[in-house]
């Protein structure tokens, strides 16, 4: 078989949620680059829009992943103006400051329904159109699903889950020829990332850069774009996650016993501070 990606990807029918930008936008801009075909699920329909547009026009739909009703009616809609789907990657997520003690529950409560339900919501609305050999379902997550760092409860529980939707999706998939991949990224230079450590809780503690080096956007979609044409069980973006993820537990043990002089302080800090998510939710109470 061919190795290289563009012959690997032409044609194919990719279906990106968290499209509008960041690496979801990225990413399909580079499929389209490529010759597969796209179709585009995001919150911000101005910014869809015009990735669309620079995906030779690829269909789109505004949706809300945390909406089950919502993602079933985009996902078949989409799927039917592709004449099928060969791929979906489901990329969608938030962060938010959370301290385990004295923080707000209703970050974890956000984080959930966005990165672990909207991401089963995606999956349940697309697998039973990637049921064939060249079928490939992606799901992107974080180093933080394997190495837990102070301040991030919600998205460090939220991208293990994520791992371990993957994990079990790919034995139940795997009759029908059906491959299922995991993506683990570290911090991106995007501009949702740079709003993940914007506090003043993180820039006390400074333990941002403790594994977690900052990388060109390029990286993650370079090996996302690599990944999806091979089809590949796991994706390390960049390559040193990989480590972290086979050698979680002594690396978790590094972070258990790093010293902590400014924990209390910044501790004290997180729980005044109003929690800002990576990307902004709607309301969906009105």
């Amino acid at each position: 078989m061919a190795r290289d990606p563009q012959a690997l990807l032409a044609g194919r029918r990719v279906l990106v949620t968290g499209a509008a930008r960041s690496i979801g936008g990225a990413l399909a801009r580079r499929l389209h680059q490529r010759g597969a075909r796209v179709a585009l699920l995001g919150l911000e329909p101005e910014l869809l829009e015009q990735v669309a547009v620079t995906c030779g026009r690829a269909p789109w739909r505004h949706c809300d992943v945390r909406d089950r009703e919502g993602v079933d009616a985009a996902v078949s809609e989409l799927v039917e103006e592709l004449g099928g789907l060969d791929v979906v990657v489901a990329n969608a997520g938030v962060g938010a400051q959370l301290p385990m003690l004295g923080g707000d529950p209703d970050v974890l409560r956000h984080t959930v329904d966005v990165n672990l339900m909207g991401t089963y919501h995606t999956l349940r609305a697309a697998g039973e159109h990637l049921g064939h050999p060249g079928g490939y379902a992606l799901l992107v997550t974080a180093g933080a699903a394997a190495v837990h760092l102070p301040l991030r409860g919600a998205y460090n529980a939220t991208s293990a889950a994520v791992e371990a939707l993957g994990n079990t999706l790919r034995v139940e998939m795997r009759h029908l020829g059906t491959r299922v991949g995991v993506g683990y990224l570290g911090e991106i230079d995007t501009e949702m990332v740079a709003i993940g450590l914007d506090s003043a809780a993180a820039d006390k503690i400074r333990w941002s850069g403790m594994f977690t080096s900052m990388s060109p956007l390029d990286t993650a979609v370079t090996a996302l774009e690599r990944g999806i044409a091979l089809r590949r069980r796991r994706i390390y973006a960049p390559g040193w996650v990989g480590g972290l993820v086979h050698l979680r537990a002594p690396a978790q043990r590094v972070v258990d016993l790093r010293r902590q002089p400014t924990m209390a302080a910044a501790l004290a800090i997180a729980r005044t501070e109003r929690p800002r998510f990576t990307t902004h939710l709607p309301d969906r109470t009105r």
